[in-house]
This record gives structure tokens, C-alpha cells and sequence, in this order.
């Protein structure tokens, strides 16, 4: 077994901004590390919106196949990209300290809040938060690196484009003009980074496993939790959110239709030792208050 840990990664700033915080952590520990790009199929085409790309996985299959078959050590992944359920074979080894959470808007000038506008984004949970707040706006698809979002938002005729504060934050690209959506519930684990590696490998996920920080991974996974029982392996517009506070797990989600026209949310909390089953707790809540036939729209329409 080689001595030195391979840690797979996506070629984009961001994703390497991800990678060598790992490896800077590792090897503050003792271990020798090396980074291994590589390309993804979500990468490869900017163009074709997520859904109809098979969203679920997009970002990490091609890590996975990397892991599987030995040729890296470990991956890093933003973690919201992550399946919530991983592929057989692979395990959570970690999941740094979160980030911030919130939403962007970065914009070229406010007016049109209050009038006609087109806003730029390729989530469908951005879209249709966007819409139930604007329901007079246009939404347009947007897809690519940071980099390359911020350079076709430059070069249309849109008004602003949505992003996440933490990738703008990690790779020095937070422009000047940038409102924070803190009405915006985010996706489930966004502004958080997950290492995983393969299932029985020891040396590895012991290696890793210091990098954990807890509150993040707890409320991560409740709202993981809460994002798998809703979409049912289809994507949706799902935000969700959980945070500690005084040994209390406080919980919000919400589940949008496509136009935005409806939402559905809930808010939970929970003594944080008990507080394990929050986010499925949640999404039954929703799907029996209307959710479940609101997701059978969403599956009809995508």
C-alpha cells in the first residue's frame, strides 16, 4: 500500500480549494498526501440543466469509480452534491466544519426588485424560492464552475445570478455588488465538504477521521435525512437547514413546485441527544400535509 494518501478531486478552483484544505489538515497530522484531478461528468457539459443530466451523483460518480477501483485514497466532495446514499462500497469518512449556508445574489443594479427582472441560476430550489418571492420574474438556466457563472453573468443581459456565499468566499470571488438571501433556506449540506473513502480500508478513515467536526456532521445528516425521504431519487426543489443551539437541534425544510406558486415548510427542534430522526420526522410532516402529491407533479413534469 502506497505511504502517501491520494486524494481524488474535481478540477474546478472551488473543488481544489476543497481538496488541499484536506490536504493542508492531513498533513498537519503527519501524512504525506497528493492531489489526483479528476473530471467529472457534470464538469464536462455546462450546458444541459442538472435534471435532465440525472442530478444524483453528477459531480461524484467519477470520483466513486476513482475510489472503487483504487486509483485515489480518498475523494472530497462539496456535500451537497453527495447522493444520500452512497454507493456500495464507500463510507463518510469525514465532514469538515461548515461553512456559511446562505444564498447570494450578486446583481448589476436593485431596481429591478421592484419591477420586471431575469435572474440566472441552475437549481431548480434557487428557481422556484425565487419565483415564490417574484412570481413577475424570469428565471433562466445557468450552469458551470463559479468562474464560469460569474463570466456569463458579466457578458448577458440578466439582472444577477444566485450563488452560494461559502464558494464565492473560498476562492476570493465575492463581488462588491452581493445581497445575502438569508430568506433563502438552503440545500440540504450546502457550505459543508464531505471525505470519503472505501468501506474497510482502516488506514485511511482513521487518517481522516480527526477532520470530523460534529455539529456539522449531525445536522448535515438530519438534513440529508429529511432530503431523502421527500425526493425518492427525483430531484426537487427541497431547502433544508438544521443548527445547535444551547444543546438544542433546531430544524427548517421546505419543499417548493416547480413555478414556485406553492411551498410547503416545517420547523422542528429537538434536545440534541434526541434529535437523530428530526429530518425524517420533518419530511413525513410534509409529505402528508401535501408533499407527497406535490412530488408526484414534479416527477410527472420533469
Amino acid at each position: 500500500m502506497s505511504k502517501v494518501i491520494r486524494i481524488g478531486t474535481r478540477e474546478s478552483q472551488l473543488a481544489l480549494w476543497q481538496a488541499n484544505t484536506v490536504k493542508d489538515a492531513l498533513e498537519a497530522l503527519g501524512h504525506s498526501c497528493q492531489l489526483v484531478l479528476i473530471n467529472s461528468k457534470g464538469d464536462q457539459d455546462t450546458t444541459t440543466p442538472l435534471y435532465e443530466l440525472g442530478v444524483t451523483g453528477i459531480f461524484t460518480k467519477t470520483l466513486d469509480a476513482a475510489l472503487l477501483s483504487s486509483q485515489i485514497d480518498i475523494a472530497v466532495h462539496s456535500m451537497k452534491d453527495v447522493p444520500t446514499l452512497l454507493p456500495e462500497g464507500i463510507v463518510k469518512a469525514a465532514v469538515l466544519k461548515r461553512g456559511t449556508h446562505t444564498d447570494v445574489l450578486v446583481y448589476k443594479d436593485l431596481s429591478f426588485l421592484e419591477s420586471d427582472g431575469t435572474i440566472a441560476t441552475g437549481s431548480l430550489r434557487r428557481k422556484a424560492q425565487w419565483l415564490n418571492k417574484y412570481p413577475n420574474h424570469n428565471v433562466t438556466g445557468l450552469r458551470g464552475n463559479v468562474n464560469t457563472r460569474l463570466e456569463k453573468l458579466a457578458n448577458n443581459s440578466w439582472d444577477g445570478a444566485i450563488f452560494a456565499k461559502a464558494g464565492l468566499d473560498r476562492i476570493n470571488k465575492l463581488p462588491t455588488q452581493h445581497i445575502e438571501l438569508d430568506w433563502m433556506t438552503p440545500a440540504p449540506a450546502q457550505g459543508a465538504v464531505m471525505v470519503v473513502c472505501r468501506a474497510g480500508e482502516q488506514r485511511f478513515i482513521e487518517a481522516v477521521a480527526p477532520l470530523n467536526h460534529f455539529e456539522t456532521d449531525r445536522c448535515t445528516q438530519i438534513e440529508r435525512a429529511f432530503l431523502r425521504l421527500l425526493e425518492g431519487g427525483c430531484s426537487a426543489p427541497i431547502g433544508a437547514l438544521a443548527h445547535c443551539k444551547d444543546n438544542t437541534l433546531f430544524f427548517k425544510g421546505e419543499l417548493l413546485s416547480l413555478d414556485g406558486s406553492t411551498k410547503l415548510e416545517v420547523e422542528k427542534q429537538a434536545p440534541l441527544n434526541q434529535a437523530q430522526d428530526l429530518g425524517k420526522r420533518a419530511a413525513q410532516e410534509i409529505l402528508d400535509g401535501g408533499g407527497a402529491q406535490l412530488m408526484q407533479q414534479i416527477k410527472s413534469a420533469l
